[in-house]
């Protein structure tokens, strides 16, 4: 069944100048997303680029940016939208119910020396990630809130400010970047209108959706957006965090921030649930999700229980004519942050193999937040050179086609 999704006129979302501004460079040619790794002179250099880019490269799939100041959202909002913002603000996002552990759940180092938030300085960015670390290309991930807005209009208008704001300030003056398409997910018409909107552009890489939405994701409701993914050959990705507008576990609210923290993975648990047996995935074959920062030690017990089930209750959801592992390991990728640590280092050897997803596992660092990963530190035991490749870079490049 396809599902009609009409398009938001653009007067609706009242386009600003700025963001008229930045769709003309849609021209923006595929080449710039190589355009940093730069050509060697001599055949000793060029092979060293070559072994440098195929061993050692780092592709880094979680970066956070946020707003400079109120001001600078505002300049990317129309006047119905601006006028609205300061009269009524936007529905808050910060992550949890709960206080955090460190302020903007961000690292000592990242504030900004004019006092503006981590994740809002293009240069401290470069200076302390990609520069540092050499990030071949690094996927910004804003988490700013739209689809938690009650107003869905507004939701909208924000959505398209956070990724025309992300096109003209960071990847336009940024190459080794790449954005997120960000949506008003809770709307499916108005998140695939913002997939199409933004589809063609080879800036972004992915639409990005939150782990704690207000109904499971395999529900129909959702289903436009992912017939707009699956029209741009897109990945969705579903990231850590979100309210949802009901008890963030299945047994009610905690008391403290490390319950919420530590037990996000249940969110994601729910959603991968959801989405395999609601029928997703036979309604669209090629449609990819990407998990990131919900962990990974807990899919391989997840999928011997789905399976599990399946056989013997599979005759509930017909449509699932194969096992829930097999669907899974076809149609998700996951990001590595925050890394799984075991109390015995060889144990994560043995979850690797139980996992069985060395093509679709990938490195992620989640700057600026406070568990930050370092390449150098991320993996708890040393990875084999092939492995290396695929979780640093290549499993990303491929996906992303980068």
């Amino acid at each position: 069944m396809t599902v009609p999704v009409e398009p938001i006129a653009e007067e609706t979302l009242d386009a600003p100048p700025r963001e008229r501004d930045a769709v003309k460079r849609h021209s923006v040619t595929k080449d710039r997303r190589k355009r940093y790794v730069a050509k060697p002179d001599t055949p000793a250099l060029k092979n060293a680029s070559i072994q440098t880019r195929t061993d050692k490269a780092i592709i880094d799939t979680d970066i956070h940016i946020a707003f400079p100041s109120p001001e600078t959202l505002c300049s990317y909002l129309g006047a119905r939208w601006r006028d609205y913002y300061r009269m009524f603000g936007a529905r808050g996002y910060a992550g949890s119910h709960y206080p955090r552990a460190m302020p903007n759940a961000a690292r000592h180092d990242s504030w900004p020396a004019d006092g503006a938030p981590p994740g809002s300085s293009l240069s401290l960015l470069q200076e302390q990630l990609l520069d540092e670390w050499e990030i071949e290309i690094g996927i910004l991930n804003p988490l700013l809130g739209v689809g938690e807005q009650r107003n869905l209009e507004f939701g909208a208008a924000f959505a398209r400010a956070i990724n025309t704001w992300q096109l003209a300030d960071w990847v336009e003056a940024e190459p080794r970047l790449r954005a997120s398409i960000v949506v008003p997910w809770e709307d499916g018409a108005l998140a695939a209108a913002e997939i199409d909107h933004w589809g063609g552009h080879p800036g972004f890489v992915h639409a990005l959706l939150i782990a704690r939405t207000t109904e499971p994701l395999g529900r129909r409701k959702y289903w436009p957006l992912y017939e707009a993914a699956c029209r741009h050959d897109m990945p969705v990705a579903i990231h850590f965090g979100g309210a949802g507008g009901a008890p963030i576990t299945g047994s009610g609210y905690p008391s403290h921030y490390i319950e919420d923290h530590g037990g996000m993975p249940q969110a994601f648990q729910a959603q991968v649930i959801s989405l395999i047996f609601e029928g997703v995935f036979q309604q669209f074959p090629t449609l990819r999700f990407v998990l990131i920062e919900g962990g990974f030690a807990w899919i391989p017990p997840l999928l011997w229980r789905m399976d599990n089930a399946w056989r013997k209750l599979g005759s509930e959801v017909p449509y699932v004519s194969e096992p829930p592992s097999l669907i899974f390991r076809r149609h998700f990728w996951v990001s590595t942050q925050p890394m799984e640590e075991p109390f015995q280092a060889g144990q994560f050897r043995q979850l690797l193999g139980q996992l069985d997803l060395d093509d679709h596992l990938l490195f992620a660092t989640d700057y600026p937040h406070w568990d930050f990963d370092a390449p150098d530190r991320a993996f708890p035991i040393p990875l084999d050179k092939e492995r290396r490749r695929k979780f640093m870079a290549e499993n990303a490049r491929r996906l992303y086609r980068l």
